[in-house]
């Protein structure tokens, strides 16, 4: 792809909602993925728990809130379905004794049970920022910042750890996330949004599959067997998901997205195009997977919390940290479905 076909892809595939704030006009009544259902009586475990092991065992959750959302259902049913459990949905004492196996098979040699959070000492690296405590809402404005980096220490601290903003500050009441603090966060793969993820020689040949229908993403061996499970938000009514059978032909870490309004049905007239520098806040998120369809790709998002909606310009968006992991699966020539 030469670059102004890259430019010109990641331009029309990014979110036309204001980053941090709002959503695309046409799925403002949309409720959030992971809207808070009435509370649950779990005869074993409970929703941290489940939506941790769950992440730990490459079926995600998307954003970890431990509430029962639509995402921890897909997560739950995907393991049951991979597991030969009864395929319920629903957070059972049988997925949960599965579940905590799985996780106490990676932590060999430790003596106690496997937990689904653990302490962390905040660091100085986590607050020094830069952060960029104000992002324009609209997106030909954000040209003039030097980065789309976190907004603050805390956003940064949930995304390293997979979490919502207010789960961490639950998790720790009165906290102020400076540095040498010591905090209680979700046990899972810390990511990095600065890290390039190294390439998985260990997963093999892999496929990618898109589900319109159930709003996730699977990543499976030649054999079937399943290797990543995540939720998507794959595309709108004004710009479905192009079904069909693509590849992969880049995978680019950090872009700089070009904002181009003559690409957006709802771009306001007088909008301008710009470049915006990269960051976890750039509507690409982290990291842009392309495939041979111009204009379109699987990459991450500034807004973790809805993933698992149908919000964006047609492609497919995850949380940054689930972005981050595909493209460590993925190369040029990958196959990818869309259904």
């Amino acid at each position: 792809m030469t670059e102004r076909a890259w430019f010109r892809a990641v331009a029309a595939c990014a979110l036309a909602a204001t980053i941090g704030g709002g959503v695309a006009a046409s799925t403002a009544k949309e409720k959030r993925p992971n809207a808070k259902r009435p509370p649950l009586h779990l005869a074993c475990g409970d929703l941290l728990g489940f939506q941790v092991f769950l992440d730990r065992a490459a079926f995600s959750p998307g954003e970890i809130d431990a509430k029962a959302g639509a995402n921890l259902r897909r997560a739950l049913t995907a393991f049951q379905e991979s597991h030969g459990l009864a395929v319920t949905g629903e957070p059972d004492c049988q997925t949960w004794h599965a579940l905590r196996s799985g996780a106490a098979s990676q932590t060999q040699g430790e003596a106690a049970a496997p937990q689904a959070t653990v302490t962390y000492d905040v660091t100085a690296d986590d607050v020094k920022g830069p952060f960029v405590e104000k992002i324009p809402p609209k997106l030909d404005e954000q040209r003039e910042l030097p980065s789309l980096a976190y907004r603050s220490p805390l956003e940064r601290l949930s995304e390293r750890f997979h979490a919502a903003p207010a789960l961490l500050r639950e998790l720790n009441h009165g906290a102020t996330f400076n540095a040498g603090t010591r905090i209680t966060v979700p046990a899972v793969e810390p990511f990095d949004a600065m890290t390039k993820p190294a390439s998985d020689a260990d997963a093999g040949d892999i496929n990618i599959a898109v589900s319109r229908e159930e709003s996730a993403m699977r990543a499976t061996r030649s054999d079937g067997s399943l290797v990543f499970f995540a939720p998507v938000s794959s595309g709108s009514v004004h710009d479905p998901l192009p079904i069909g059978d693509w590849k992969v032909t880049s995978v680019s870490w950090r872009p700089v997205f070009h904002y181009n309004p003559d690409l957006f049905w709802d771009a306001a007239p007088t909008a301008k195009a710009a470049p915006i520098q990269a960051g976890p806040n750039n509507p690409v998120g982290v990291v842009w997977i392309g495939i041979n369809l111009e204009h379109y790709g699987l990459h991450g998002t500034p807004e973790p919390s809805r993933i698992g909606a149908s919000q964006s310009h047609g492609c497919v968006r995850l949380t940054n940290w689930d972005a981050a992991r595909l493209a460590s699966l993925v190369k040029p020539g990958t196959p990818v479905a869309f259904r």
